[in-house]
């Protein structure tokens, strides 16, 4: 039998634009996403994960280099987790976002930002094991740090609903 105390709650958190989080004990991650790219890095060996959340492909200059830009919140994710204990060979990662919707932009900016990310990963040796980018949809993402289970809810315009409830927000 399993009791509370066997499996102590989740945080549940919610990850917006320009953020990064690798939590100290396993959580609930949320992120909404229209254009935007989220990567979710996970260690098989010692079962942990992380995520970031980008609303721009790439930028090369140093001082707009923050985790709104994919290029950077892709790295820098990467070396959170190595930094933390990781191994590159342990990782895995997972892509989500990246929708186009000729009514909000005449630019398809999400299938770059997935590019980024998907170069990024290759050149640093790590396993993509699942994406779910592109469409017209966009998409609310719940990931569990601890196991890496994702759910993808795709939705044809972004509600309210879809930021709230949360314990803490970013």
């Amino acid at each position: 039998m399993i009791t509370q105390s066997d499996n102590p709650p989740a945080v549940k958190y919610l990850l917006e634009p320009g953020y990064i989080y690798l939590p100290a004990a396993p959580a609930t991650t949320s992120a909404v996403l229209g254009s935007a790219v989220s990567v979710c890095l996970y260690d098989r060996r010692r079962g942990v994960g992380g995520m970031n959340h980008y609303p721009f492909p790439f930028t090369a200059e140093s001082a707009r280099a923050t985790a709104c830009y994919g290029n950077v919140a892709t790295i820098a994710l990467i070396r959170m987790m190595m930094d933390d204990g990781s191994r590159r060979k342990h990782l895995e990662a997972q892509i989500f976002g990246g929708a186009y919707n000729t009514d909000v932009s005449d630019k398809d900016i999400g299938r770059e930002n997935a590019r980024v990310a998907r170069k990024i990963l290759q050149r640093e040796k790590i396993l993509l094991v699942s994406e779910d980018t592109g469409g017209v949809k966009g998409r609310k993402i719940v990931f569990t740090t601890d196991t890496s289970d994702i759910a993808v809810i795709k939705v044809a315009k972004l509600r309210r609903g879809d930021w709230y409830p949360y314990e803490h927000r970013r």
